[in-house]
């Protein structure tokens, strides 16, 4: 989401460049190709910088895949100032997003287009004709939907022809709703819980693949300044020992704790720094090496208090 520079910004630094270079070079020694956007990360910028980066390299630029995403209106980036902050999905925004990307990616196509977050004022059938039509010319290769509901994903699929091939949600072991989810119904905590009950669910049944943003939560659990209370000190340390003892960076067991489950999670990760990219690349490692009772250990501790 940084990849471009700051929130705010009126120019790209000329050191993003730079340290965008080193981050998309780390990801691709480390096997990752699949590179996540949107139209609203830093104005554009952040695709910006990225489609200039590919330009420089042939290699890259045959290697990678990108997707991105449309909907979300931010005054100042994808809306006017004054304006609230508000999605919209109706088909000129839609294409008008997609275009935008396009031209500062640099490229003729994405992989997969998200819609970002639903716009309750536009109808899915309108939402979902307008992604149709970009699948027919060729500028899309699927659909995507991002942070929604089962009942989102139902009405896209009934509209739509063109495949949605992922959903895109907040997990990792600071946003826990999804396994949370699982295992407190007919419990008083469970009315806390917010996670749409179901959809990983439908969306492994469906073979849609399931992808986390945020899946670092930030770093609060691998080395980032302690934000979160004991729990996420004891969390932290646990996520340590559970590194030293397998082996690998405490990225990876992070990582590897949504790996873990058995719904084919896929995470995004989002940091820039090159170390932290190749540490992520060994979370598969630290699944596999993860046993039961660590995987609920890590649960426990980042909830911290025992599970029912």
């Amino acid at each position: 989401m940084t990849l471009g520079g700051s929130w705010g910004q009126d120019r790209i630094p000329a050191a993003r460049y730079d340290a965008a270079r080193d981050a998309m070079h780390a990801a691709h020694r480390a096997g990752i190709t699949l590179f996540d956007h949107a139209d609203i990360y830093i104005g554009g910028d952040s695709e910006t910088v990225f489609g200039r980066i590919l330009a420089e390299d042939a290699e890259l630029r045959r290697d990678v895949q990108v997707q991105t995403k449309c909907g979300i209106r931010l005054p100042g980036n994808t809306a006017p100032e004054g304006s609230p902050v508000h999605y919209r999905l109706d088909r000129d925004t839609v294409r008008s997003s997609l275009e935008g990307s396009l031209e500062r990616l640099g490229l003729d196509r994405v992989e997969r287009l998200f819609v970002h977050r639903p716009d309750p004022l536009t109808p899915v059938a309108a939402t979902a004709a307008a992604l149709d039509e970009l699948h027919d010319e060729g500028l899309i290769g699927s659909v995507g939907l991002s942070n929604v509901t089962p009942h989102h994903v139902v009405a896209f699929q009934h509209h739509l022809r063109t495949p949605v091939t992922a959903v895109q949600l907040q997990l990792s072991l600071a946003h826990r709703d999804f396994v949370e989810s699982q295992v407190l119904a007919n419990h008083p905590d469970g009315t806390a819980v917010s996670f749409p009950g179901g959809l990983l669910a439908q969306c492994a049944a469906e073979e849609i693949e399931i992808q986390a943003w945020g899946a670092l939560a930030g770093g609060m659990y691998s080395g980032a300044p302690a934000t979160g209370g004991t729990a996420g000190h004891g969390a932290a340390a646990l996520v340590a020992e559970l590194a030293e003892r397998m082996g690998l960076p405490r990225e990876a067991v992070v990582v590897g704790w949504l790996l873990r489950h058995p719904y084919g999670i896929r995470p995004v990760v989002g940091t820039l720094d090159p170390q932290r990219i190749a540490a992520c690349a060994q979370a598969p490692r630290a699944a596999e090496l993860m046993t039961h009772e660590d995987w609920y250990a890590l649960w426990t501790a980042a909830r911290g208090r025992p599970l029912p």
